[in-house]
């Protein structure tokens, strides 16, 4: 048994071992108890908490701190046409959250909308472009095999 003195620690621990916060540095801790766990596992466990159903059009963009209350606002970034079923559902979902983690960390919803039809138009078009580009970079080659070979990469990836 000894007292570690190089890092103002008072406390006697067996063969050098100490709990992991104690070992942590002081800007991780800041960061860990500022968004950290909580916004860490209302991710991981979304389509548990708030069911797959809502899960399908919502998830959560980022955990704010509110000013007014100790609790937080979780900002739910939600496709357009969906907010209604979200907004009717927010007591709802903000229930389920705070009995998951046992006390009031949630205290509101913010809902935010996206767009995402023309997200995935756009993703379309750019990968038509590029194996446009792709084939006539293909074209110049000399290897009369690799060429081809690289053809077929194209028409099967398509």
């Amino acid at each position: 048994m000894h007292i570690k003195r190089n890092n103002k620690e008072s406390v006697a621990y067996l063969q050098g071992l100490r709990p992991l916060s104690k070992s942590l540095p002081k800007n991780i801790k800041i960061l860990l108890k500022k968004k950290g766990y909580g916004y860490l596992e209302i991710v991981r466990k979304w389509n548990n908490l708030v069911g797959i159903d809502i899960a399908s059009y919502s998830h959560p963009k980022s955990i704010k701190k509110d000013l007014d209350n100790a609790g937080n606002i979780l900002v739910l970034e939600v496709e357009r046409g969906n907010e209604m079923s979200i907004e009717y559902s927010k007591n709802e979902i903000i229930n389920k959250i705070n009995s998951f983690f046992g006390y009031g960390f949630i205290s509101k919803v913010r809902l935010e909308s996206i767009n995402t039809k023309n997200k995935k138009v756009k993703n379309k078009n750019s990968l038509s472009q590029f194996y446009n580009s792709f084939e006539k970079n293909v074209e110049e080659i000399k290897n009369k095999n690799i060429k081809e070979s690289l053809l077929k990469l194209i028409k099967a990836i398509k």
